[in-house]
């Protein structure tokens, strides 16, 4: 797949939204009554059963045979090199038409563009590493996982605890990771280690990325996180034991881990608002549909101006993140710099899709509270957001940093 011009995102759009009505909704109701019981998608560690791997890598070889799971990798790797502005626009469109729930959609048909898939780190790695185990990753058959936040690391990365000890030619990891995505059925992982304590002391670098294979002797997932509801959860917990990498095995530069992860913020952070955008959008169509037809003191409740109040905060808010969030896109994509911008459409756009889904919530009135419309799931979704890839609070200390170094213009 070449790269993709800009007019041709709608046309992309509209086969990737026919492709998950015809392959993948079709596999969600052949397995619908499995997929209803949390007991059946994770085990007594909150880890995905094998089955539901099973599931989600039937679905995953569905989208890379017709094309869309390498959608955001790079043209070298084999993939469709979709730039930020049509990825915020795959992303919206995604979360606008399926909503929250479609775990199997959201989960499996499209990778995150930085740390699954066609992962830009991988154009980082020694051919002779990556060559054998491309065609896999390619196919959706294998996936990854990128092992870098700890216990104590999330914000502050320079707390991380893991260690690479010099082993003869190579080195020997230690540590645990937490919050780890997908490690669950992941392949490989990109994992960081500390190679240098004194520049991590002097936070000037010091930590190094290294590509393992999740069977390797000494790496092991010990646990899903269960989140908001959930009785387990794509996050999960790894161990790192004596394992044993080499020098073939770094990503990129020895010690300069850290800038490689930094360099996937831009696009993590805009597929985040983007995906904030689509649920908003949704929320306001249920809310919508649902003020023209739910009927109080005879007449519909569109027709009171406090309810029409609401929907038109709704979608004010919902216009302006999106523009926003266009406008960065645009910004990323012409390689400007653009770390005080995605930093405040993350912010901005999941303190928005929270607000969004109360009120959504709260037009519904007890019908909110229910799940039979998907709100309450939403709403625990929407909460979800403001944490990853950096809390709000972080994002403001990133933009208010940015703006007292010099950098305000708006």
């Amino acid at each position: 797949m070449n790269t993709i011009e800009a007019s041709d995102y709608q046309d992309i759009i509209d086969a990737l939204l026919s492709f998950i009505d015809k392959a993948v909704v079709p596999v969600e109701r052949e397995h619908a009554e499995f997929l209803s019981d949390e007991y059946n998608v994770f085990d007594a560690r909150g880890l995905m059963t094998q089955k539901y791997k099973d599931i989600n890598r039937r679905v995953r070889e569905l989208s890379a045979a017709a094309g869309y799971y390498s959608l955001y990798g790079a043209e070298s790797l084999g993939g469709g090199d979709l730039p930020a502005s049509g990825i915020i626009q795959v992303q919206e469109a995604l979360h606008h038409k399926y909503g929250p729930e479609r775990s199997l959609v959201h989960e499996s048909v499209i990778p995150s563009p930085f740390t699954n898939g066609l992962s830009p780190l991988l154009l980082k790695l020694n051919d002779e590493v990556l060559a054998p185990r491309l065609e896999k990753i390619q196919s959706g058959t294998s996936t990854l996982c990128f092992a870098l936040s700890e216990p104590d690391a999330g914000s502050d990365v320079y707390n991380l605890k893991s260690k690479a000890t010099p082993d003869g030619d190579g080195w020997v990891i230690n540590g645990q990771k937490q919050w780890i995505s997908n490690a669950a059925h992941a392949a490989h992982a990109f994992v960081f280690a500390i190679t240098d304590p004194e520049a991590v002391k002097n936070r000037a670098g010091g930590i190094t990325c290294f590509f393992v294979d999740t069977s390797d002797e000494g790496f092991s997932v010990d646990a899903g996180i269960p989140i908001m509801g959930h009785r387990g959860s794509n996050a999960t917990i790894i161990s790192l034991t004596d394992l044993k990498v080499t020098r073939d095995q770094i990503v990129g530069e020895e010690g300069q881990g850290l800038n490689l992860a930094m360099g996937g913020i831009s696009r993590g952070r805009l597929t985040m608002s983007a995906t904030c955008i689509g649920l908003a959008r949704w929320a306001l169509d249920q809310s919508v549909s649902y003020a023209n037809t739910r009927k109080t003191f005879g007449k519909v409740i569109g027709q009171h101006q406090m309810i029409q109040a609401k929907l038109a905060e709704m979608a004010t808010r919902i216009y302006l993140c999106k523009s926003a969030v266009a406008r960065t896109a645009t910004m990323v994509d012409a390689g400007l710099p653009s770390v005080k911008e995605t930093s405040m459409v993350k912010m901005a756009c999941t303190e928005m899709v929270n607000w969004v889904m109360d009120e959504a919530i709260q037009i519904h009135g007890g019908m909110g509270l229910t799940n039979e419309l998907g709100l309450e799931a939403g709403y625990r979704f929407a909460r979800t957001l403001r944490i990853p890839d950096g809390t709000s609070e972080i994002q403001r200390r990133t933009v208010a940093k940015r703006l007292l170094a010099g950098d305000t213009t708006l």
